[in-house]
């Protein structure tokens, strides 16, 4: 496991697993996450939002569509985005038997984090619980936040839930709505981050709304006059991005690699050598 700067990789390591096992740290999991077991892309849902309105993709060239301004005219053509949640749903939700082979599933359950937020709609990561029979409270609107029990760790669907059409962020007025960072859960996200290590996995770190959340953060704890008391957080990136490392750092975040593991399996690698060092750290190894 390494980072880009002279700070040894052990002690790193140590570091986020001595917050892990206070309970003092919060998993914040992306799309990368869901990816690991199989489920469609952002350039699956393109070519089904270009198929069902007829778009020719070929007439665009690679950065010229993506899919918030996709969304956003299929809510203009379409009236409502309840069709493609339902598509999306069909999709991207896996079988219970499927999803018991996730490792990855698996190891985020066993590091036993107080709060995980994610940015995925799917239910995988609640099914992952279920399967393994941990009880958890599921947060997808301010609703949702009474029902936060003291110990039960909590499930917040910070894009929004297959369940709710309305929490759904996936269009370009969605991300722009949510610049504002006042919904009910970004406020729910500063007071639990503000306290609390971060670890950010599944992120290829070009989501526009985790950017500026990331942003907000460093610039609330620079403004306080106390930013050498802010707990420390961590980024783990399948692959070497010097320019992401720089700006990452700049804004109070460690960066985490599996250097010599392929892609495919490095999330998995390091969940699995977080949770050893966190089990053995527990047992007095």
């Amino acid at each position: 496991m390494e980072r880009g700067s002279s700070r040894g990789a052990f002690q790193v390591l140590e570091d986020l697993v001595g917050a892990i096992k206070k309970r003092q740290a919060i998993l914040f999991a992306g799309a990368g996450v869901s990816m690991t077991v199989g489920l469609p892309s952002w350039s699956t849902l393109i070519e089904h939002i270009a198929e069902e309105l007829d778009i020719d993709l070929s007439k665009f060239n690679g950065n010229d569509l993506n899919y918030l301004t996709l969304a956003e005219f299929y809510r203009i053509r379409q009236g409502s985005i309840g069709p493609l949640r339902s598509w999306m749903d069909r999709h991207w939700t896996l079988p219970e038997e499927k999803l018991k082979k996730s490792r990855v599933h698996e190891l985020i359950c066993r590091l036993d984090f107080p709060i995980i937020y994610t940015t995925n709609f799917d239910r995988n990561l609640e099914t992952a619980f279920d399967l393994q029979d941990k009880d958890y409270v599921k947060i997808v609107n301010a609703k949702d936040i009474a029902r936060i029990r003291e110990g039960v760790p909590q499930i917040v669907k910070y894009h929004g839930d297959f369940d709710d059409d309305d929490s759904i962020v996936i269009a370009e007025t969605d991300y722009l709505d949510r610049l504002s960072f006042e919904s009910p859960l970004d406020i729910k996200f500063r007071s639990d981050a503000l306290g609390k290590t971060i670890l950010f996995i599944g992120y290829s770190m070009t989501d526009l709304n985790i950017r500026f959340l990331l942003h907000r953060l460093w610039k609330t704890w620079a403004g306080s006059g106390y930013e050498r008391d802010r707990p420390q957080s961590f980024v783990f990136m399948l692959r070497p991005n010097p320019v992401e490392h720089a700006v990452l750092e700049q804004w109070g975040l460690r960066v985490l690699m599996e250097k010599d593991c392929p892609p495919e399996k490095a999330l998995e690698t390091f969940l699995a050598k977080l949770c050893k060092a966190v089990e053995q750290e527990e047992e007095g190894v």
